[in-house]
């Protein structure tokens, strides 16, 4: 009787086990998501001064019910080039601008450029922007090096130094809902946004909770007389730097010779 007692007990257990994984699977978010871009590579010049980028994105198996209510939000990002950093504070010291201290970062990314249905204060708490990193505030620069009060404060300086040129920015109201399953958003790309492979990511929210997310990659070049000097500085650096030497050389000759004729 223990045995059978015992084999009955295994049994519901794996059966409650099942259920489980059922219930777990049914709960799983019908929706699903896409995007794309309006263009993968955008090419610029000297005098580059900014553009305009499209994200397309497609919403399946939303709920019409709570996409009648306005429910469903969305906040898309383009991220780019994450790089090493290290930010320095300039003092005025006997009437010189001299560096006084620093802080250093593992990557920090060059630029950060996010758009959404609404304010995100209006989207979701500020504990689920901080866990997924989400949004100019949440954004985190991690130093391993340094964990200081110091490196806290010269990330805010330097998030600040980039929303004031343009390249850190977050706009409201400027992904919308152009059908029942498809929505645009608009991003304004500064002239000084970094050249390099650029990451856009779509976040989807319902009733305030993350449940989705898609991504696409952009890539942002330098074209004509910049291309082809970038191109010879990476590929031919030996030669690039005799021939830089030897320009150096001839202006100055140049200038020479023509201010001891005057």
């Amino acid at each position: 009787m223990k045995r059978v007692a015992y084999i009955m007990v295994l049994s519901a257990l794996a059966l409650g086990n099942i259920a489980t994984d059922a219930k777990a699977q049914n709960e799983l978010p019908p929706e699903s998501l896409q995007i794309g871009l309006s263009t993968d590579t955008i090419s610029i010049s000297s005098n580059f001064g900014g553009t305009a980028l499209t994200i397309f994105g497609a919403l399946d198996g939303a709920d019409p019910l709570i996409q009648r209510q306005g429910r469903y939000d969305l906040v898309v990002v383009l991220e780019g080039p994450e790089v090493p950093l290290v930010v320095r504070r300039k003092q005025r010291v006997f009437g010189m601008w001299v560096n006084t201290a620093s802080a250093s970062f593992d990557l920090a990314p060059l630029s950060y450029i996010a758009a959404s249905t609404r304010s995100l204060q209006d989207i979701s708490d500020k504990q689920t922007f901080s866990k997924l990193t989400l949004g100019v505030t949440a954004l985190k620069l991690d130093s391993n090096a340094d964990k200081t009060a110091i490196a806290g404060e010269f990330s805010e300086a330097f998030k600040k130094l980039n929303a004031d040129s343009g390249t850190y920015s977050e706009t409201s109201g400027s992904v919308e809902f152009i059908s029942q399953n498809l929505f645009r958003a608009t991003l304004q790309l500064p002239g000084s946004i970094p050249v390099g492979q650029h990451q856009a990511r779509a976040y989807l929210f319902r009733n305030g909770m993350f449940i989705r997310e898609s991504s696409a990659e952009l890539a942002i070049v330098k074209s004509g007389t910049e291309q082809a000097i970038s191109r010879a500085a990476q590929e031919q650096s030996v030669w690039y730097g005799f021939a830089s030497v030897a320009l150096a050389v001839a202006i100055g000759w140049l200038g020479n010779a023509v201010f001891r004729k005057g």
